[in-house]
């Protein structure tokens, strides 16, 4: 079962939170399925020709992948690529392991035919180890451009990294070496991966790159991924990756050489070809970003090898550059109390019609949905529970049908979280004792800030079996601030302060105990 969120393709948030959101989120894309759309492929499928690149599975074969997973995740590999034709000028593959260490299963030149292949991703075995992505990447950053690995020097590279969603290192440095060095990144989560890491990790935009899924439901996007892997490593043709509301990043055959020529490349926008724009390019190039471009708008674009040697055709593509939309930046959670907290979300934009806010308790299967109007950026959730950590989603639906999301965790307050009676006594001329009647719940202790008017501030923590402190070097003739707050579990509960006024030292001689109002 699916659900859209996001703003990735498909999402599964995990057994809990996404049991009710998958029902509320997913009905239309179930309604498209049952309509015979987006249908699981079956059977065989027709070969993919014309196409040249490198491709790489970056497979998770460690510890936190069952079995079961492990053995869909083989099936999902091979029928993404069954269509292709394999050998030295059409599509190479090969498979790199996530485990404590790195491993390779076998090089990209080594099967070049269909049955082949088949069978040594039937007989690839679980490794099992660690979840060490990073050094995975590292790994794969080495055998993308290795001879000894069975990689060609110049044809597109694509990386498909199937992941539960988890990594015990870091990941963003060699994802990017990766796709500094030309490599198109394809993610599919199988889990709860981060969706914030995980789309800085894709390519460009996260939409077209970056899928949710349940491992069960691999099949749905089999189709989807393999048309997008082969827009990338269609042979002799000039296309585009990356594509941003502003930009592009253009990509093309090798057909020249620094001493054989050079490449003209011309754009424009398909409704004012006179606003044409020209670029030249080292033969050494196979590649070049176009930036400064307006959203939403088609660009024709024409290469032009002009060499000294051969006569090459020039090659033409068009592409739209994507609309201006943002996903909330912010999501606010404010005004907490028991049963009802205030979300509020930036920024607003025009083209936004509406917004869907969705929250649910952690852990739990009871998800609730508000619409809220395009024109507003805030909400009251109400009806909630007490002392209970909930998940908030904030979608913002756009006029063109695409969705943007931002998620949060907010938590309600304990019923009667806040301390009562807040007293104080005299103890000496630079000294008070604080005292306070106990809080309702279960508190796990409290917390004492005394704001001194002179001198430093402090922090006194005691157990929940306590019920005073003493405060000293309270500089005589000062007023001094003095909070205590209730601990819980999942937050602190409301303070409550006082101000209390200490005698000047004239006043002091002679003193007495006394209690303080």
């Amino acid at each position: 079962m699916l659900s859209r969120a996001f703003g990735s393709k498909v999402v599964c948030p995990g057994p809990d939170f996404a049991m009710l959101a998958k029902a509320v989120l997913s009905l239309g894309l179930w309604l498209q399925f049952a309509a015979g759309q987006n249908t699981p492929e079956r059977g065989p499928q027709p070969s993919t020709s014309n196409s040249e690149g490198d491709l790489l599975f970056l497979l998770d074969s460690s510890g936190s992948v069952s079995y079961y997973e492990f053995s869909r995740v083989k099936e999902f590999m091979w029928d993404l690529v069954q269509p292709f034709t394999f050998g030295p000028r059409d599509v190479q593959t090969s498979i790199i392991h996530i485990s404590t260490t790195p491993t390779m299963e076998f090089p990209f030149d080594r099967y070049l035919s269909s049955g082949t292949l088949q069978q040594a991703i039937r007989d690839t075995q679980q490794l099992m180890g660690d979840t060490n992505t990073g050094k995975a990447l590292s790994y794969a950053k080495e055998k993308f451009f290795s001879d000894e690995a069975g990689a060609r020097p110049d044809v597109p590279k694509v990386l498909v990294w199937v992941t539960d969603g988890f990594s015990t290192d870091d990941i963003s440095e060699p994802m990017q070496l990766l796709k500094d060095m030309g490599v198109t990144v394809f993610i599919v989560s199988t889990g709860r991966g981060s969706y914030l890491e995980l789309s800085a990790a894709a390519s460009q935009p996260p939409e077209k790159h970056l899928y949710f899924v349940d491992v069960d439901d691999l099949p749905i996007i089999t189709k989807e991924l393999r048309d997008a892997i082969l827009d990338v490593i269609q042979a002799n043709r000039l296309h585009a990756v990356d594509i941003t509301s502003s930009s592009f990043h253009l990509m093309w055959p090798k057909l020249l050489s620094q001493e054989t020529g050079y490449y003209t490349l011309e754009y424009a926008p398909i409704d004012d070809l006179a606003r044409k724009r020209t670029k030249q390019v080292s033969g050494a190039h196979t590649s070049l970003m176009l930036s400064n471009l307006a959203p939403e708008t088609t660009y024709e674009v024409a290469l032009i090898p002009e060499s000294n040697v051969h006569y090459f055709p020039p090659q033409t593509t068009r592409v739209t550059t994507l609309a201006e939309e943002k996903s909330p930046a912010q999501v606010l959670i404010s005004e907490s109390g028991p049963y009802s907290f205030h979300v509020s979300w930036a920024p607003t934009l025009d083209s936004v019609i509406s917004y869907q806010i969705l929250y649910g308790p952690l852990p739990g299967n009871s998800v609730k949905l508000l619409e809220v109007d395009g024109e507003h950026n805030s909400t009251v959730v109400e009806n909630l529970a007490p002392n209970t950590t909930y998940l908030v989603t904030v979608t913002a639906v756009y006029k063109s049908g695409k969705e943007k999301s931002l998620s949060a965790k907010a938590c309600t307050q304990e019923e009667g979280s806040k301390v009562r009676h807040l007293r104080f006594e005299d103890l000496g001329p630079n000294t008070l004792k604080a005292s306070w009647d106990s809080a309702d719940g279960k508190v796990l202790g409290y917390r004492v800030r005394c704001r001194r008017q002179t001198g430093p501030s402090s922090v006194i923590s005691v157990s929940p079996q306590i019920h005073s402190v003493i405060l000293t070097d309270l500089a005589s003739g000062t007023t001094n601030k003095v909070c205590v707050k209730p601990m819980y579990k999942n937050q602190p509960g409301k303070r409550l302060c006082r101000m209390v006024h200490m005698q000047p030292a004239t006043e002091a001689q002679g003193y007495k105990h006394r209690q303080r109002a």
